[in-house]
């Protein structure tokens, strides 16, 4: 087994992890949910929601990490032998999100370059969906792969596997460095002419203005949980990973604190920037800002490309800060998810990190060809859906109940936590994990499942929300179960008891 390797700065851990969290969905999918479940008065909620889970989760995977020193399996493992299938699902959830996060980064590659010239034309939908994606007209028709996207598609794989490669320091940590910085400058100046633009005000006050009638709405509290937890990489084994590189001595708390914050930050950012912009589309179009608010990969493909055709000037540059931004936010995401099954491998297996990167990384670029054929997107809209809701969610929720109450290991954990911080949790950090964070989450599921098995999701097919949505959920758990089933190397075993 290989030396385990190190992060060579804390400033150096924490721009990953905030490179983990910050990705496509803080840019497309956060203003739209702000909006749409109260405004202004949605942050209420949303901080609720991020001090009472968001970073008490973090915290706990952050310790998980660092106090047991492996991978999500091998932590949980080390914490209780009948916890190990629990890591291995997490880490296969992260495998399902990596096959088509992939594309999804391909795609703004290739708009990067649309921009130039503002290619894609007044159609920004036909173009999209038709020349780009090449969108087969019926759901569940795989068709053929197209090339247009799989060029893009096998470099971002490229680019990543190097970088996995190069290892914790001298891959991961030296292109968070140079590429959150560099996304945060960018998205500054889109902000900043985003503000400048006529119709900016009226963007502004919809994305603000607060529906205090929607506060007493359990399903606006709900949203704001979801959002937290789906934002901050909790619960796919990403931070246990992350943090098991930690030195001993680390500030685990306050790593938690400034992670979450920053990725609410950005978050912020990005609900202005994009509510500026709306406004000024509606302004030009005459309509009012609801008529144009959209959300997900609609608002980044189809609706910004219009926006960028109506800027007053620099439109091609604007276009390739926009779509240059969400590389660099979709490829710290995706080589922080990577990491995940490449460091389980190599534990479990005993195998170098070349061959665990190039085994992982090779098998999830194949898979990902699925998405880049001419019924991709509709496959991908379906296993991100049930991916998430029934798979990130769920995990989440058998992760805090594990821990707190079958296991009930909260009170080692945070002994450990508050012995290498300076920051100490008290009793709320015992209650939100025990009570508060499972109810919620609970709730969460049984609304996610009482809707998914009353309707097919997206009015799509039997047969696409069963082999891609229902057997993908739960393909992840089976798989999970039988790889915790292998036993674990003398080597291993002996480094648990080094280790505890």
């Amino acid at each position: 087994m290989e030396k385990r390797q190190q992060w060579g700065s804390r400033y150096g851990f924490i721009l990953a992890a905030v490179g983990s969290a910050v990705g496509l969905g803080n840019i497309w999918r956060f203003p739209a949910v702000a909006y749409e479940n109260g405004g202004g008065a949605f942050f209420f909620p949303y901080l609720f929601a991020l001090l009472t889970a968001g970073i008490p989760i973090l915290i706990l995977e952050f310790t998980l990490g660092h106090k047991f020193r492996g991978s999500a399996p091998l932590s949980l493992f080390r914490m209780n032998k009948k916890a190990e299938w629990l890591g291995w699902w997490q880490v296969l959830i992260a495998f399902v999100i990596s096959t088509y996060y992939a594309v999804i980064i391909a795609w703004a590659v290739k708009f990067c370059i649309y921009s130039l010239g503002t290619k894609w034309g007044a159609d920004t939908e036909g173009f999209f969906f038709g020349k780009v994606l090449k969108l087969s007209e019926k759901p569940g028709e795989i068709g053929g792969l197209v090339p247009g996207v799989v060029v893009p598609l096998l470099f971002v794989w490229l680019v990543t596997l190097i970088v996995l490669y190069k290892g914790v320091s001298k891959g991961i940590e030296r292109l968070n460095k140079i590429f959150i910085p560099a996304l945060v400058v960018m998205f500054l100046i889109i902000v900043v002419r985003a503000l400048t633009l006529d119709g900016a005000t009226q963007g502004l006050e919809a994305f603000f203005k607060p529906d205090w009638s929607k506060i007493a709405d359990g399903k606006v509290w709900v949203a704001a949980y979801g959002q937290i937890f789906f934002s901050l990489s909790i619960a796919f084994a990403i931070m246990i990973t992350y943090s098991s590189y930690l030195p001993k001595k680390s500030d685990i708390n306050n790593n938690a604190f400034i992670t979450a914050f920053a990725n609410s930050g950005f978050e912020l950012l990005a609900g202005i920037g994009v509510f500026a912009a709306l406004g000024f589309m509606a302004m030009q179009q005459g309509v009012p800002v609801e008529k144009v608010v959209s959300g997900g990969i609609g608002l980044a493909f189809v609706v910004f490309p219009n926006i960028i055709n109506e800027f007053p000037g620099l439109n091609g540059l604007f276009g390739v800060l926009f779509f240059l931004s969400l590389v660099f936010a979709g490829m710290t995401s995706l080589i922080s998810i990577c990491e995940t099954y490449v460091a389980a491998v190599q534990e479990k297996f005993n195998i170098s990190r070349t061959k665990a990167v190039l085994t992982g990384g090779l098998i999830a670029t194949v898979i990902s060809l699925l998405y880049a054929t001419n019924g991709g997107m509709y496959l991908l809209d379906v296993v991100d859906y049930f991916i998430n809701n029934l798979g990130i969610a769920l995990a989440g929720l058998v992760e805090v109940i594990l821990v707190a109450w079958f296991f009930k290991q909260l009170g080692g954990l945070q002994h450990h936590a508050n012995g290498v911080s300076d920051l100490l949790t008290g009793l709320w950090w015992k209650i939100c994990l025990g009570v508060l964070t499972p109810v919620v989450l609970g709730y969460m599921m049984y609304d996610n499942i009482k809707q998914n098995i009353a309707s097919n999701y997206g009015d799509y097919s039997t047969q696409l929300v069963t082999y891609a949505g229902w057997l993908v959920a739960a393909a992840v758990i089976i798989i999970g179960i039988l790889f915790s089933a292998k036993g674990w190397n003398n080597n291993t075993e002996q480094e648990k008891k080094e280790v505890i």
